[in-house]
């Protein structure tokens, strides 16, 4: 209550509890209190006493009990009171916090700085023990050195010693062999003077023996010559003069020269039947007909060859729908004419290289029962003059197939040239005509498929001996599709999904990504879009996680199209050196039927200008996540001119085909048209 009286106003009130801080010594030169000479005079305790506060005090305590709040100015003044002391808890509570603080400072200093030391301590030992471990090296290093020097030494001393007791032994074996050397000449010596000696006491004992010895030689000798001549004579003359030995004689020769060349012969036949039968000839590069020697090799194979049925002739195949039709109306002629054993039809197959006419003829004898043999025409040309023996070989063995044969003569223009046009050698010019002699007329033994990228080249009794053409064209955008699926499921899909190999493959939409690919690879073969198969599988396989992306395929598929246009450029730039050598047009012609198929007219396409548009669409595709096909290349186009005769040429479009596959046609599409026959200097119509 010392504020209601004006004491300690302004100052804290001390607590009850706490002791008060004793009272500041008034200053020294103070100028306060009553008197005039206050410095020199000592202050009364109630010289500073100002009575006005106890009046305001006791008025205010007056006005207080008078009036009807003087009750909550008490529960005011308590109130406050307690505050005050609360205030002065809590400071105290800081007071001790702050000192638990400064113990838990002092701790945590006592910690770090016997840390710390336990630290050097522990790297004073560590220093000391690595120094004692170092001296205890260097100790044993030193040991070492002087154990290898003093081993050296006794090494080098025992060499030494071993030097200078072979040095010894050489010596002494030296000195023997002078000796024994000099004891062996004076030996030879004294042996040759003895015999020499003997030899001059004994030359008339030697020679009258060496008389004796040649005299009773020749008496021999003549006495060997009168004993035979005598028994030949004798013999010689009762064989002349007994009639039935010397016919004996003569009818036993006879039969054995009869018998010896009867021999030959027969073995001669022998081995030509057996290898007719059994063998193979040297030009049939591969057959399925079973010789000795293979199932010999390969029993299990064989055995599943017997036992095998006839596959469908089209099956793997992927073709158009006006070259599918065609080709099985082929395949079941071929099979009725066998079970009827009909006379066979030979057979052309013509177009670009990869669009599956080898494939085809395999199929075309499997479909049919028979057996086929494939052989090449570049394999006829370096036999030189056994090209002859070895052609009749190939029809002799196939004429003793019991299944019938299938012989596909694959690059068949290679030797099947105008003998007239041509320049050929001796020796393949009697190939060609034993080939068109043993070909001549139709058999029930075999069947001829012939298979060539440049058809014109064959010489005109080849043609003759042909009944059918198939053109087997490059493969249309529906057949490039079902290449790429069946591909893609061969070489990605069956790998990624049997769990055998190291592939996956990522999550993206298989069916469209084929469609586009497709759409893509305008104007490739079936070969090469199952090349693009063999090159995602590699890209799978090279890639650290075995793991086949979208980005992937793209990045083939664009380097197999820059190669295909790189191809195409190489084509066109022959054509063109070809038409310039034969000072011809420009355009398609003559020059350009060496490919087998017929290129577009106009400028060539460059590799850079024509694939350009197709990386910049990809890009954009990328960019937009938007599937947008490729910028298409030019296609090539195969154009089949058929004389009907009259002046009148069928002109048929480009037809489907291929390994599988070609561009697809509709027969309404073929017209005819009358026209004039082409001239006789060979301008293209």
């Amino acid at each position: 209550m010392s504020w209601l009286f004006g004491l300690n106003k302004g100052q804290p009130e001390a607590h009850p509890d706490y002791p008060v801080p004793p009272t500041p010594p008034p200053p020294a030169g103070g100028s306060g209190g009553g008197g005039s000479g206050g410095g020199d005079k000592p202050k009364d305790k109630w010289s500073n006493f100002d009575p006005t506060g106890l009046e305001r005090a006791a008025k205010a305590a007056k006005e207080l009990d008078n009036s009807h709040h003087a009750k909550e100015a008490l529960d005011l003044a308590r109130m406050q009171e307690q505050s005050v002391q609360m205030e002065y808890q809590s400071k105290m509570k800081e007071y001790e916090a702050a000192v638990e603080q400064l113990k838990g400072d002092q701790l945590r200093i006592q910690g770090e700085e016997r840390r710390k030391t336990v630290n050097e301590e522990t790297k004073q030992h560590q220093s000391r023990a690595q120094f004692q471990d170092r001296l205890a090296r260097q100790r044993y290093e030193d040991q070492l050195k002087q154990q290898q020097s003093l081993n050296e030494e006794n090494l080098r001393k025992q060499e030494e010693s071993v030097l200078k007791q072979e040095s010894m032994r050489k010596s002494t074996i030296e000195h023997e062999m002078q000796l024994r050397h000099k004891n062996e000449l004076l030996r030879v010596e004294a042996e040759s003077k003895a015999r020499a000696r003997v030899e001059r006491e004994n030359a008339d004992i030697i020679r009258e023996q060496i008389r004796l010895k040649a005299a009773e030689h020749r008496q021999t000798v003549l006495e060997t010559i009168r004993t035979a001549g005598a028994v030949f004579g004798e013999g010689f003359r009762a064989f002349v003069s007994d009639w039935d030995k010397v016919t004996a004689t003569v009818a036993g020769l006879t039969l054995l020269a009869v018998g010896v060349y009867s021999a030959r012969n027969a073995t001669a036949v022998a081995g030509r039947y057996v290898e007719a039968r059994l063998g193979k000839p040297s030009l049939v590069r591969e057959t399925s007909r079973i010789t000795v020697l293979e199932a010999i090799k390969h029993p299990i194979k064989m055995s599943k060859r017997l036992t095998s049925k006839p596959q469908d002739a089209l099956e793997g195949v992927v073709l158009s729908p006006f070259l599918e039709e065609r080709v099985r109306d082929i395949a079941i002629a071929t099979r009725n004419t066998r079970k009827n054993n009909g006379l066979y039809r030979n057979i052309l197959m013509y177009g670009p290289p990869g669009t599956g006419k080898t494939l085809f003829a395999k199929k075309l004898a499997m479909h049919s029962g028979m057996d086929y043999a494939i052989m090449t025409g570049g394999d006829v040309a370096p036999m030189g003059r056994e090209g002859v023996t070895a052609m009749h070989k190939v029809f002799d063995w196939a004429n003793t197939s019991r299944r019938g044969l299938l012989l596909f003569v694959d690059e068949a223009d290679a030797f099947l040239r105008k003998r007239s046009t041509e320049k050929i050698s001796e020796e393949l010019r009697a190939t060609l005509n034993a080939f068109l002699y043993r070909t001549g007329e139709q058999s029930n033994k075999f069947m001829m498929v012939l298979a060539s990228n440049q058809p014109e080249q064959f010489d005109w009794a080849i043609n003759d001996r042909i009944d059918e053409m198939v053109n087997f064209a490059l493969p249309g955008l529906d057949e490039r599709e079902r290449l790429v699926r069946l591909y893609f499921n061969k070489y990605v899909l069956e790998p990624a999904t049997g769990g055998r190999q190291r592939m996956k493959l990522a999550q993206f939409d298989y069916g469209l990504k084929c469609s586009n690919i497709a759409k893509r690879t305008e104007g490739m073969s079936g070969r090469e879009i199952s090349k693009l198969g063999v090159a995602w599988q590699a890209a799978a396989y090279s890639s650290e996680q075995g793991v086949l992306t979208e980005a992937m395929i793209d990045n083939s598929v664009n380097d197999a199209m820059r190669q295909h246009l790189q191809k195409m450029d190489w084509l066109h730039g022959e054509t063109e050196a070809a038409q310039v050598k034969s000072k011809a047009p420009p355009g398609p012609g003559p020059a350009d039927s060496k490919t087998g198929f017929t290129l577009p007219v106009g400028e060539p396409p460059r590799t850079q200008e024509v694939f350009s548009p197709v990386l910049e669409m990809d890009s954009k595709v990328e960019e937009l996540k938007v599937p947008v096909p490729a910028q298409p290349v030019q296609p090539f186009s195969t154009t089949l001119c058929v004389e009907k005769g009259d002046g009148v040429r069928e002109v048929l479009p480009p037809q489907g085909g291929g390994a599988e596959g070609g561009a697809p046609v509709d027969k309404s599409q073929v017209e005819q048209k009358k026209t004039k026959p082409p001239p006789k200097d060979g301008t293209p119509v």
